[in-house]
């Protein structure tokens, strides 16, 4: 499975049992996310030493409810608490995530 070229793309892949494997590490967070998986997308994002990995992992938190780990995530992802919606930035996580050259394992 190709890594999807837009957000749209990227919905539609909600079809399937499993993101592809060749896909970056961020993207195959979010899409267990999108699935409503947030414990394997936990699992993944706190697996990757990046910024991009801490902005995921403070999205997860954010989305959990519990404002003091997002918060901390959000500073070492060097990011403040965001005002949009949850929606909004998983949007605009995705589409950094496709936009963006990650290499599959890292973020």
């Amino acid at each position: 499975m190709n890594t999807p070229g837009s957000f749209q793309e990227f919905l539609k892949t909600q079809q399937n049992e499993h993101p592809s494997e060749l896909w970056p590490l961020p993207l195959q967070a979010l899409w267990h996310d999108a699935k409503g998986d947030w414990i394997a997308s936990h699992n993944i994002a706190q697996d990757i030493p990046s910024d991009l990995g801490s902005w995921i992992h403070a999205y997860l938190h954010r989305k959990e409810g519990d404002r003091f780990n997002a918060d901390y995530w959000y500073r070492r992802a060097k990011k403040h608490y965001p005002n949009s919606t949850l929606l909004e930035e998983f949007r605009v996580l995705v589409e950094y995530v496709l936009n963006s050259q990650v290499p599959n394992g890292s973020g």
